[in-house]
């Protein structure tokens, strides 16, 4: 998907349709000249309605269509005939959509299951025939209602990509390399900061045909939560991830005060991130002897007794089946029920690759 293609941010105007108007009618043929209030209903308006789609991946169809307009009810008739109910505009959208309502800022509905369908916009009702509105004192009531008007609201719709297991490192720290080395998905990695501007996700093949998705964020940098580099606007997409895949490159200068900053980050975006199954990994550990290893391994485990940090090189395919296992394992723990992750964080297809 290239990378003007990924959108997953936009900004739309919703417009409900206008009831119907109710009829006014009096019953009349040719063997009854007085007969009595026979006005139909009118139809009510379209609504705007939104519906989940595990085929959509990104907004980018909604990107350039600003409006969506739904149809007007018709008119009720003679006869008690009713109106036709306006038509009804569904926008299909990717699994892990949040729509927000622009005025109020509240959220609307998340969409998280295929085929998933939410009202975010409501037709306006249509008018009362006066055929409702007959009565002993009033037989022939000379009024009905009109339609009522339908609603133009903005909405925000936001993507928060489903994975089971969340990217989490620096700039330059392998996420790209290992997503790539691990699965099909073919991220751009280049040697220098920020080669990763958009979300990745990844199938990467486990033991006895299993799969579980991975997703790739661009690197954190100390401040993101407060918006420098690329701020708040991919943190989102490991919110729903129930693993957290940390990673240090080795080369790092210090690499306890690098897994510091990482976790800080995250706590001031969202404390709830620190509630997930957390893995800690130090890429690039091709270029380690063994001493260093094991220095670098004390160091990290005095700093989190309950984490056993794994040592692993995408480049020399060092330790790899290692970490798959633990991904896997992490994220049974975290779904015993299913050995996956539950619902809406497993809508991909069976894994193409191994």
């Amino acid at each position: 998907m290239a990378l003007q293609n990924f959108v997953d941010y936009v900004k739309i105007c919703c417009r409900s349709g206008k009831g119907g108007a109710g009829s006014l009618h009096m019953m009349r043929n040719r063997t009854t000249s007085k007969g009595g209030p026979d006005g139909g209903d009118g139809g009510r308006g379209g609504h705007v309605i939104v519906r989940g789609s595990s085929n959509k991946w990104t907004l980018l169809h909604l990107k350039y269509q600003k409006h969506i307009i739904a149809g007007h009810g018709e008119s009720g008739s003679r006869n008690h005939r009713h109106g036709a109910e306006g038509e009804d505009k569904i926008i299909d959208v990717p699994l892990g959509t949040i729509i927000r309502d622009v005025e109020s800022d509240k959220v609307v509905c998340e969409i998280t299951e295929e085929g998933q369908t939410v009202v975010v916009t409501r037709g306006g009702l249509g008018g009362r025939g006066n055929d409702h509105f007959k009565s002993s004192t009033n037989q022939s009531p000379e009024y009905a209602q009109p339609g009522q008007d339908g609603l133009e609201e903005w909405k925000v719709l936001e993507l928060k990509l489903l994975g089971d297991v969340g990217l989490v490192g620096f700039p330059n720290a392998g996420k790209s390399t290992l997503l790539s080395v691990v699965s099909a998905a073919k991220p751009e990695i280049a040697d220098y900061p920020f080669t990763t501007l958009r979300p990745n996700l990844g199938i990467v093949a486990y033991r006895d045909d299993r799969s579980f998705v991975m997703a790739d964020i661009p690197g954190i940098i100390e401040g993101a939560a407060d918006g420098k580099g690329l701020g708040v606007r991919f943190l989102r997409h490991i919110e729903r991830n129930p693993v957290l895949l940390f990673l240090v490159p080795a080369d790092e200068d210090d690499i306890v005060a690098a897994y510091r900053t990482l976790l800080g980050e995250l706590e001031k975006y969202n404390p709830q991130m620190l509630d997930k199954q957390r893995i800690l990994a130090i890429s690039k550990s091709d270029l380690l002897d063994e001493e260093l290893e094991e220095e670098m391994r004390s160091l990290l485990q005095q700093e989190a007794p309950n984490l056993n940090p794994l040592f692993f090189s995408a480049m020399a395919h060092k330790n790899l089946d290692t970490l798959k296992d633990q991904i896997m394992a992490a994220i049974e723990d975290a779904n015993p029920d299913t050995g996956l992750s539950k619902g809406p964080f497993s809508p991909l297809p069976p894994p193409l690759v191994k």
